[in-house]
């Protein structure tokens, strides 16, 4: 059975038990700040358990893709040196959401193991959590498997969660027994890390929510969450023991093989590449582009260490691109995207293979050389952070290195160093909120204000300092959440509304309006009077804020397409802020966009809004908006019901956002800046409608003000301000030459007044008024006049002291230059060096100029004696 057949058999067994198939989420985990990426078939389904997400099935299976390179779940290191580690895999999953439990997932699993893929029970060992008795008594009594071939096992083992809080509950494992000629024992036995027994199979049975202080609460309905890895059976069904043997892999490093040309196809590097083309490829499909921080940086390690590999193997040249096309071939039908992105995947990877080559090879000669160097057999900490910081070397690939070598890295020492960088300290910093850390609310408001500013609606709820009160005071500030409104929630990018709240002769300013799970929160102030649980409220919208926005948020999906139009259909959104001020929309890219293109965007963006294009929102299922083309934000949660609004043909997206309702509305749209913001990801900043209108008639102001000034047309300032700029460049050549012609007399008169200091001349002296710039060329002319002496120079330029020395070469063997300005520049709190017979130096220090100047005869004394 090939891995494409196995995937499908799983899917069509669980569709024909009433699952609802449903397509694999981006890598990307949507709203879930507590993980990287999406590590395991659930976590698409984590609020349908929690009970937050309602859908119109109970019953789910899926084919997850997934990514454990980073955070708590990370097999990156592992990935090579085992037969089964990967940093992506797929997770065959069947889900339940209250409808069934263990019983029926364990039958499901029994099944399809041993009835639709044929395995024998006798291959099988089954494990449950030791206090889960229910479990073992379905096991036991109504599978009736063989209790010799099962294991009790603790926590560590038998207890799943996704992360340090959300849900969780005892699980039981299915492993299958490759047979007494592979090394190893069964689970729970000393030797269970052994490679004979494997498991397949994983059954959750979900039962708490963990709250951060690790309390349990039961869930409003138990649910099911198992887990099957594709790569891990297909290497069952295929007779083969490793998982790079399946037929997944076998290919794909074949091509790896021929491109680096390499005989050995048992090679590690080979397994190594083959694995990370795959995280790589579907990370960058998901909009993750390499960088210093975050995802981008695992992308990155996960990258290099790749390519550090095909270095081992004998590459010299980029490589790790070419492999693309080899992987489209593999699992390019499965997943169609491969296919529809692999130039853009192919040139993010060879943009990265140019960049690392830069430095790995001197990044080598250094760690090399530390190796030589060291004693005992760990590498400082100072040396590896030193080798990530200036050559890019993440900690995991020196480790590799070492390991390699048979040594280790002060990891301990690194990590210390580390938190000394802001840019690294994020990546771990960002990921560490609370899952459930939001107000206690079970309620779900209905939106009202896609067509209307105004709504009536009963409060449900008040909180004060996050505690639910009976009523908030005049003064007060707390959260409203009410049945229904007019309100829109941040959400999308779009800022959440402002307005009003009343009711009798009370009143309370709305500042701001978010979501919390599906409920909408009113963040407000008592103006007037009070609000108190279950008042019927007047909610009024600042209409004119609203609009100004809307204008805004429309513009940005002009701006989208237009993006891809110009710049290609690699352009993917990775995020914007819509306000009534303003928009700013960052996107994947690889440079900057030239003049000449944001010219053409903005062109683009304002044919668009005179075509006058409709603007509609329809409500449809996401295999239906998918079919119609329209772009998802990678990153955002979306139900199995999607809102898509299209602008004419020109613009098709998923978006929950208030928009005008024709394009015309926009009214203008001006681009007013472009920059990078990480590597891969660049921002445009624009004003719409009325922002952008104020803007153009700002900018014609000062094209006004500075034609005053140079006294000129508005339509020729700039030839204008040509001519005066051609003309201070030519008085400031004649300034050049008056200060030579300066310099040189003052040098005539410095010679004149020369001090004999043992029969030497020497020339010490502050000058005012004299450049750096000219400052060297009076130095010059002066050992010229004198013949045969000593001159130092000091100046005030720009707030700092400037110094300068010299010494005529019949006089080097007695007194150098760079000995001579050191020695003066620690007067000014500066540092200096040069050559022997010239040398200059600088200091914060200018107003002990004359200190310096003064020592410079006692030093000459006591150098000659």
């Amino acid at each position: 059975m090939t891995s494409n057949e196995l995937r499908e058999t799983f899917l069509k067994f669980f569709e024909d038990k009433g699952h609802r198939r449903v397509a694999s989420a981006s890598l990307i985990p949507a709203n879930d700040p507590t993980l990287l990426f999406v590590n395991a078939g659930m976590v698409p389904f984590k609020d349908c358990f929690l009970g937050t997400d309602k859908r119109d099935y109970v019953r789910a299976t899926s084919a997850q893709r997934c990514v454990r390179a980073g955070g708590k779940h990370n097999d990156l290191e592992n990935v090579g040196y085992t037969a089964r580690h990967h940093t992506f895999f797929e997770m065959l999953g069947n889900f339940s959401f209250g409808d069934y439990s263990k019983r029926e997932a364990i039958k499901f699993a029994w099944e399809f193991l041993t009835e639709k893929l044929g395995l024998p029970e006798e291959k099988l060992w089954v494990t449950v959590f030791h206090e889960d008795q229910e479990a073992e008594d379905i096991w036991f009594n109504e599978m009736g498997i063989n209790q010799e071939r099962f294991s009790r096992l603790g926590e560590a083992d038998n207890y799943w969660s996704m992360g340090d809080t959300g849900p969780c509950g005892p699980c039981s494992e299915i492993f299958y027994d490759h047979g007494p000629d592979v090394a190893g024992g069964p689970p729970g036995s000393p030797d269970e890390d052994g490679d004979r027994y494997i498991e397949i199979w994983n059954l959750v049975f979900m039962q708490f929510n963990r709250d951060k202080d690790g309390t349990m609460t039961p869930l409003p309905k138990p649910s099911v969450d198992t887990g099957m890895g594709l790569e891990r059976m297909a290497a069952v069904m295929q007779k083969v023991h490793s998982n790079y043997e399946i037929d997944l892999f076998s290919d794909l490093i074949k091509s790896i093989a021929k491109i680096l040309n390499v005989g050995d196809l048992n090679n590690k590097s080979l397994r190594v590449i083959a694995d990370h083309i795959r995280s790589t490829a579907f990370l960058i499909i998901d909009g993750v582009v390499p960088s210093n921080e975050g995802r981008g940086y695992v992308l990155r390690r996960i990258m290099r260490r790749a390519i550090r590999h095909g270095h081992k193997l004998g590459a010299t040249d980029a490589f790790f691109y070419q492999v693309v096309a080899a992987l489209v071939k593999q699992m390019g039908d499965a997943y169609p995207e491969l296919k529809e992105k692999s130039a853009h995947i192919e040139s993010t990877i060879q943009r990265e293979e140019e960049q690392f080559a830069r430095t790995l090879d001197k990044g080598m000669k250094i760690l090399a050389q530390s190796l030589e160097d060291m004693s005992g057999t760990v590498i400082s900490g100072e040396v590896v952070f030193t080798l990530y910081d200036t050559y890019g070397f993440p900690d995991d690939l020196t480790a590799d290195i070492a390991r390699e070598k048979g040594l280790t890295i002060d990891q301990e020492g690194f990590d210390r160093l580390m938190k000394k960088q802001k840019e690294t300290s994020k990546a771990a910093g960002k990921f560490g909120v609370d899952y459930n850390e939001s107000l206690n609310i079970d309620t779900q408001t209905e939106f009202l204000g896609y067509d209307r500013f105004e709504s009536e609606a009963k409060v449900v709820y008040l909180f004060k300092d996050n505690d639910a009160v009976e009523q908030l005071e005049k003064g007060e500030t707390g959260v409203v959440i009410t049945e229904k409104t007019a309100f829109y929630a941040e959400g999308g990018g779009q800022v959440g509304d402002k307005g009003i709240l009343i009711v009798g002769d009370s009143k309370a300013a709305v500042f701001d309006t978010v979501k919390v799970n599906n409920a909408f929160a009113h963040k407000v102030k008592v103006l007037e009077g009070r609000l108190a649980q279950s008042d019927s409220v007047q909610l009024i919208v600042d209409e004119d804020k609203r609009s100004a926005t809307a204008v805004h948020h429309s513009a940005t999906h002009l701006l989208h397409s237009a993006l891809r139009e110009v710049l290609g259909n690699h352009v993917t959104q990775k995020g914007s802020y819509v306000d009534h001020e303003r928009l700013r929309f960052d996107f994947a890219h690889p440079e900057a966009v030239s003049s000449d293109e944001l010219a053409l965007i903005e062109k683009r963006v304002n044919d668009e809004i005179r075509k006058n294009h409709a603007v509609s929102a329809e409500v449809m299922p996401m295999d239906k908006a998918k079919e119609r083309g329209a772009l998802a934000l990678f990153g955002e949660k979306y139900g199995d019901d999607v809102r898509v609004l299209t602008m004419g043909d020109y613009s098709t997206e998923l978006c929950g956002g208030t928009h005008v309702s024709r394009t015309g509305d926009i009214g203008s749209f001006k681009i007013i800046q472009e920059s990078g913001i990480a590597s891969g990801v660049r921002r445009i900043e624009a004003l719409a409608g009325r922002a952008a209108v104020k803007f153009s008639q700002q900018q014609m102001a000062l094209i006004q003000q500075l034609a005053h000034q140079v006294k000129s047309e508005p339509a020729k300032v700039s030839e204008k301000v040509e001519q005066l700029l051609h003309k201070t460049k030519e008085l400031e050549k004649q300034l050049e030459k008056l200060n030579g012609k300066l310099a040189s007399n003052r040098g005539t008169e410095l010679v004149a007044n020369a001090k004999d200091v043992k029969g030497i001349k020497v020339i010490a002296e502050e000058l005012t008024g004299v450049d750096g710039k000219s400052l060297r060329d009076l130095m010059d002319q002066i050992k010229n006049k004198v013949g045969s002496g000593v001159v130092v120079l000091g100046v005030e330029s720009k707030g700092k002291a400037s110094l300068i020395a010299g010494v005529t070469k019949d006089l080097t063997d007695k007194i150098k230059a760079g000995d001579l300005v050191k020695h003066a520049a620690e007067f000014v709190g500066g540092k200096g060096g040069g050559r022997p017979d010239m040398a200059q130096a600088g200091g914060p220090n200018p107003e002990k100029l004359g200190q310096a100047i003064s020592s410079v005869v006692p030093f000459i004394e006591q150098s000659i004696n």
